[in-house]
């Protein structure tokens, strides 16, 4: 019985996305879409903030995911940067600019938020 609750605990680790909630539209689209993913089960929105401030208990389920999904909402990488910082070099990238939107000029709709959540699918189940 034992066996069997280790080998879950093992197979249920979460996917964790942390993402850029940065004041800017694409801040926002990224942040908007990985409560989405959240809400629909596809992973889990993380703190990205807990990251920063080395908070252990969010370092430490960081380390235990079974992926990680960053997405970025500009080209300065804030959220990358931010888990390569902590020392976490094995996540999935997405960055909001290689899929058109430009801070500054992408006004946050329905349509950006699900073109971001069904590209960050792809990232979480690849």
């Amino acid at each position: 019985m034992a066996d069997q609750k280790s080998d879950c605990l093992c197979s249920c680790a979460p996917k964790l996305i942390f993402t850029c909630s940065g004041s800017s539209d694409t801040g926002e689209i990224a942040d908007r879409a990985a409560r989405r993913l959240t809400k629909e089960g596809a992973g889990k929105m993380s703190c990205l903030s807990g990251i920063g401030g080395r908070v252990s208990g969010i370092i430490a389920s960081t380390e235990a995911a079974s992926r990680i999904l960053v997405i970025d909402g500009c080209a300065m990488n804030c959220a990358s940067k931010t888990l390569e910082q902590a020392g976490f070099k094995e996540f999935q990238h997405l960055r909001l600019a290689d899929l058109g939107l430009e801070k500054g000029k992408s006004p946050v709709s329905d349509e950006r938020i699900e073109k971001v959540a069904v590209k960050a699918l792809t990232f979480l189940n690849d």
